[in-house]
């Protein structure tokens, strides 16, 4: 592939995003009406997911990861039953789009470069889906809900009994959806590591004007039932047994830092480490009890709470958290496993690599600010200028999301 002819006319795309989007999924649905009951009501969050993928095949092309990516979002992408058509009338209104949006950039050259580039994203993600239905995973996993408790008007604690085994790691996240916003999925992280009896618990905190978190804290019961998707995420165990280690958990980012800490206690109670449980007040902070549960569990562990002073803005737990944490010592010894809010991670990986922590050691999974549609550089010259940050996020590599 010519990734500097694919970065650039990608880059004169995005300065028309909105406009390309638009185009796209109105050509798309014209010329294949049949298609649009597959995709949800509110196409906003569709239309930041077709060019989150976009971004990262773009801005990863020569990196070797990128297929095991698109292995995984094909795999995923079975839960929307995509099929060899969708994929065809995908890239054939992808391409108009982007003709449409490029201007005099869409060059035979730049067509023909992104016509073989959207052939091998496509054929990887194929791939991957094919690979998933061969190890006889189901599209989705049907889950009952077994256990909903409220933790004031924002949080609910919810947990599920998949009707089929649901392999997936301590860390890592689900995509859920429920009959009561169909064809929606959010993505929300599993809070257990791995029980013998096959049961999953959510931390769910409620978004104002979401449409998933509101429906799960506040509209579902038990007895109902979420499908849920193949697991996903990086942020799994992966420090050498003895080494030192650093959890940082901010808000409901406490549900990965659980599942993790509970998956440590059972393997390696004798680990030596330090927890920073953060909120935004002290009512905020729901997971103490475990917390308190994991320090005994793991006599090694030391924990510290950090909350806004009373009546100050919640910002203020952060602030405290920094200083807490240019009070540790031994940075470049540890690994850090960092969960919460997309701005609290951004700001604290920054602070950690200030203080001496290899960026390589600090485990999250990504989580950029929404910015949608933002004003991009057209030209290579002014990509290596000023770089621009990426606004479009994959939801399915954590992105922002209702957890």
């Amino acid at each position: 592939m010519d990734a500097q002819l694919l970065r650039h006319t990608f880059a004169v795309v995005e300065r028309r995003a909105e406009h390309a989007v638009t185009f796209f999924y109105s050509h798309l649905f014209w010329n294949n009406p049949g298609m649009r009951a597959l995709f949800p009501e509110d196409m906003a969050p569709q239309r930041d997911r077709i060019f989150a993928a976009l971004t990262h095949v773009v801005t990863h092309l020569d990196e070797p990861g990128l297929a095991d990516y698109l292995g995984a979002l094909g795999r995923d992408h079975r839960k929307f039953l995509a099929t060899p058509a969708l994929y065809s009338a995908v890239g054939a209104s992808l391409l108009a789009a982007f003709a449409h949006a490029a201007g005099a950039a869409w060059t035979v050259a730049a067509e023909k470069a992104w016509t073989e580039a959207y052939g091998l994203v496509a054929d990887l993600m194929k791939a991957g889906a094919e690979a998933s239905v061969a190890e006889g995973q189901p599209a989705w996993w049907d889950a009952d809900v077994v256990r909903h408790e409220r933790f004031g008007e924002d949080l609910a604690l919810l947990t599920l009994r998949p009707r089929q085994p649901y392999p997936y790691l301590a860390g890592q996240y689900v995509s859920v959806s429920s009959l009561h916003v169909p064809r929606v999925w959010r993505t929300y992280s599993l809070a257990n590591a791995p029980r013998p009896d096959g049961t999953l618990d959510l931390h769910v905190s409620r978004v104002l004007g979401g449409l998933m978190s509101p429906t799960l804290t506040e509209r579902l019961r038990v007895g109902e039932t979420l499908r849920l998707s193949t697991p996903g995420g990086a942020l799994t165990a992966r420090t050498p047994p003895g080494k030192p280690r650093t959890y940082i958990a901010a808000g409901t980012g406490w549900a990965p830092v659980r599942a993790l800490l509970e998956e440590a206690a059972a393997d390696e109670p004798a680990l030596e480490g330090r927890l920073f449980v953060v909120a935004r007040a002290k009512e905020y902070l729901y997971g103490k009890a475990d917390a308190e549960r994991f320090r005994e569990l793991i006599p090694g562990l030391h924990v510290t709470y950090i909350t806004a002073a009373p009546l100050r803005p919640r910002d203020q737990a952060t602030e405290r958290l920094v200083q807490a944490l240019r009070a540790s010592v031994n940075w470049p010894a540890h690994d850090v496993y960092l969960a919460g809010p997309p701005g609290f991670l951004t700001e604290v990986a920054e602070e950690l690599e200030d203080l001496g922590t290899d960026p390589c050691r600090v485990f999250h999974d990504t989580l950029p600010a929404v910015g949608r549609f933002t004003t991009r550089p057209s030209t290579r010259a002014e990509w290596l200028i000023e770089p621009p940050q990426l606004h479009w996020h994959n939801p399915e590599a954590r992105a922002p999301r209702e957890r």
